[in-house]
């Protein structure tokens, strides 16, 4: 069993983030990846997080126990700051080094509202582009049915990876 873990362990999903490190215009695809990686590596918080900064904006930060506390509290949060840790390093690591140099001594929740504030508006072009591609999309005369419906499927997948899925 501990041979299972141990190369489990050592496959990494990393290199998806260090291949296309984040420049700015390939932020969205950059932070798709940032949402598996964590999750690959069995940091569940993160994922949970990025939902709460979209619905409210603003990070929930949790205030360390005291020192009279449960041991498995004291546990559960020293791991929880180990994980923010490796998040934010691992985001810094993946990073041009322009957007290195402003966020270096930030933390990870703090990190990923700041990068959303600045690419929100890309964001929101390229939400734009899908659904207006999608409303454009028109079956030409004299091809199949089949590669029109795979068209708008496309378009559809897209806008569902960005966030906005077409309601049925």
């Amino acid at each position: 069993m501990t041979n299972t873990v141990t190369n489990t362990n050592n496959f990494s999903l990393r290199s998806i983030l260090e291949k296309d490190k984040l420049t700015g215009a390939n932020f969205l695809d950059w932070e798709r990846n940032l949402m598996i990686v964590p999750r690959h590596e069995r940091k569940w918080f993160w994922r949970h997080f990025c939902r709460k900064v979209e619905k409210e904006g603003k990070s929930v930060k949790s205030e360390a126990p005291s020192a009279n506390a449960a041991a498995t509290v004291r546990n559960a949060y020293r791991k929880h700051s180990d994980d923010l840790l490796d998040v934010g390093c691992l985001m810094l690591a993946t990073m041009s080094p322009d957007l290195q140099t402003g966020l270096i001594n930030t933390n990870a929740y703090d990190m990923i509202r700041q990068l959303r504030d600045m690419f929100q508006t890309q964001a929101h072009t390229e939400c734009y582009d899908a659904i207006r591609a999608l409303n454009a999309c028109k079956m030409a005369k004299g091809t199949s049915v089949n590669d029109h419906v795979m068209k708008m499927k496309r378009h559809i997948d897209h806008l569902e990876r960005l966030g906005h899925p077409v309601p049925l």
